[in-house]
């Protein structure tokens, strides 16, 4: 009995201690958020430093703190549009002396470096410097540094130039090897995000439009690289070819580095850039300390020029992370009936994906639009489903290496018929109608439903090409033939009409502005951020610790592929998406 007693005491106490730490650690996430609250101070002679705890976002539901599973190093989240303000507001800031970028490996889109690098270029006017040293760098990372003054390299580092390349994996003998049936319906030649389990090579059309597309990025990105290291381009040509960034010395040699340095002697380089004395400290600011310290500066908050985020695959239902339709729809409506909100701009940062959720999307977009301007800014990607909802758009800017157009439609349904049968498993139907068992994972799809999938998706299409016609001001047989899935980049998109004017984010902000008669004015974002707290509670669901579980376990990019498959509101429906993610 005695014992019995100290057991529950002894779970009690424990239970207690539990419920102490809990609170604790509100606690603590409540004095975190209000050290955050409060305007950090800027020092004189500071430098504003992009560093490899930066991490570049562009939508504010791409803002996830993991508290309960970290990932590495602890990175600050930074909204790209909040970025370039900081670049901006830095050019004129007598307290920041310079920038130095000081990052190897940086988690930020094609467009949103092109718009990085842009911003620093418009710096430089000001008379300050931008400096740059790696390590072991990536291409994307020497892409943004080789804007600078002088880049500086580690004596045994190295920089990853090398231009771009894809490999398209194929499936088809794989599901006939073990008898896993797939029935495929798409319209357009150039749709090739089922051509892995169709064919077993790549197609002539997939293989010309990756080429065009692969090639302008490249023409875009590698002539702003040797132009700012002056180097000729049939040169820089044979130092990419040849691979000669892994080596320091070839760096040096071939002008992709100025001068081979550890990093104490380069922050000793930028102390006497300062003039400081020997015993002075360096400062250097974070960009996310000096985005926080002028963020609520705000100019006139009842004239609102509202950033409306489309970040990821577009699903029907409800959710935050990509873009769900409910949801969505919910903010566009909000937006339709804020008077502060003057005028929306509409940022798609999105391959597709569920052509009935594109759909509802663009319409109420459509309302939108009847009551005040409406502007669309595509980012790195905006196809398929993504391309569809900007045909609501005033006027569409795209920076000039977004993937965009890929105007075509599928439909798959997969099954394991012969896979089955191999291994003595059948079934038998019984239903009260032709083609009441439509679909099977045993017995596959019915011949009465690849039939009307077939009429749907090219219902589908017709209906996608109609709403380009109007907003582009062409006829069916223009945009079919810039159709049929094909992607371009933001260059050629601009060459065939499908966007209006090759332009960043803020070109878009502008132009909306001046569209609503607007000179004084606050940018603000939708969706809004989660808070802490909304994120750690979120995080306490069951399937949202199960997907954080598995991400971990297979990766992010896997988990993308994981998403799809089990996502129930994508099984067997007609989409609008995009195959392709480029990564510099």
């Amino acid at each position: 009995m005695k014992s019995f007693f100290k057991n529950v005491l002894a779970n009690i106490v424990a239970v207690m201690i539990l419920i102490a730490i809990f609170f604790m650690f509100i606690l603590m996430m409540v004095a975190a958020s209000a050290f955050g609250d409060s305007k950090p101070n800027i020092k004189k002679n500071s430098i504003l430093t992009l560093d490899f705890k930066t991490n570049i976002i562009d939508s504010p539901t791409e803002d996830r703190q993991e508290f309960m599973f970290p990932s590495g190093d602890s990175q600050k989240n930074v909204l790209i549009y909040d970025m370039l303000e900081a670049i901006k507001k830095a050019k004129t800031d007598d307290k920041i002396k310079g920038i130095s970028i000081e990052t190897d490996r940086l988690s930020a889109g094609i467009s949103q470096l092109d718009d990085i690098r842009a911003a620093l270029e418009d710096f430089k006017k000001s008379g300050k410097f931008v400096y740059a040293y790696g390590n072991a760098v990536s291409q994307g990372a020497y892409y943004l540094g080789s804007v600078a003054d002088q880049y500086f390299l580690n004596p045994s580092g190295g920089i990853e130039l090398r231009g771009m390349s894809t490999e398209v994996p194929f499936f088809k003998n794989f599901t006939e090897k073990y008898g896993i049936g797939t029935e495929i319906i798409r319209h357009g030649k150039f749709k090739a995000a089922v051509e892995p389990y169709m064919r077993n090579e790549i197609s002539p059309e997939n293989r010309e439009q990756l080429t065009t597309l692969l090639n302008d990025i490249w023409k875009n990105t590698s002539a702003r690289i040797s132009s700012s290291r002056k180097i000729d381009s049939a040169q820089f040509r044979t130092v990419v070819d040849s691979l000669y960034g892994i080596i320091p010395d070839l760096s040096l040699q071939h002008k992709l580095a100025d001068k081979l340095v550890q990093k104490t002697e380069y922050d000793e380089f930028l102390k006497s850039k300062l003039q400081l004395k020997e015993k002075e400290k360096l400062s250097k600011v974070s960009f996310t300390k000096y985005i926080n310290s002028f963020s609520e500066d705000n100019i006139d908050k009842n004239n609102q020029v509202a950033v409306l985020y489309a970040s990821g695959a577009i699903y029907d239902g409800e959710g935050y992370d990509n873009v769900y339709a409910k949801n969505f729809v919910k903010e566009i409506k909000n937006l339709t009936e804020n008077d502060k909100v003057k005028a929306v701009v509409f940022r798609i940062n999105s391959p597709g994906g569920s052509a009935p959720a594109s759909d509802e999307i663009l319409f109420e977009l459509q309302q939108l639009k009847k009551k005040k301007p409406l502007v669309v800014s595509l980012g790195d990607y905006a196809a398929s489903g993504g391309y569809y909802i900007a045909m609501s758009a005033d006027k569409i800017y795209s920076e000039p290496n977004t993937i965009t157009g890929s105007i075509g439609v599928f439909g798959v349904f997969t099954y394991l018929k012969e896979m089955a049968a191999k291994n003595g498993i059948r079934a038998d139907a019984v239903a009260t109608n032709a083609n009441s068992n439509s679909y099977s994972l045993i017995n596959g799809v019915s011949p009465g439903t690849v039939t009307m999938m077939t009429k749907s998706v090219e219902g589908t299409y017709k209906r996608f090409v109609h709403f380009v016609t109007v907003n582009r001001k062409k006829s069916f047989e223009q945009i079919d033939e810039v159709g049929g899935g094909r992607v371009w980049s933001g260059t050629r998109a601009k060459q065939i009409g499908l966007v209006d004017e090759l332009g960043s984010l803020t070109d878009a902000i502008n132009f909306a502005a001046k569209k609503a008669n607007l000179k004084d004015y606050n940018v603000s974002t939708y969706p809004k951020r989660m808070s802490q707290f909304e994120q750690f509670f979120k995080g306490m669901e069951e399937d949202e610790i199960t997907a954080k579980l598995i991400k971990n376990r297979i990766g992010a990019e896997n988990y993308k592929i994981f998403e799809q498959l089990k996502n129930p509101n994508l099984k067997g429906g007609v989409m609008m998406e995009m195959p392709y993610q480029v990564k510099f």
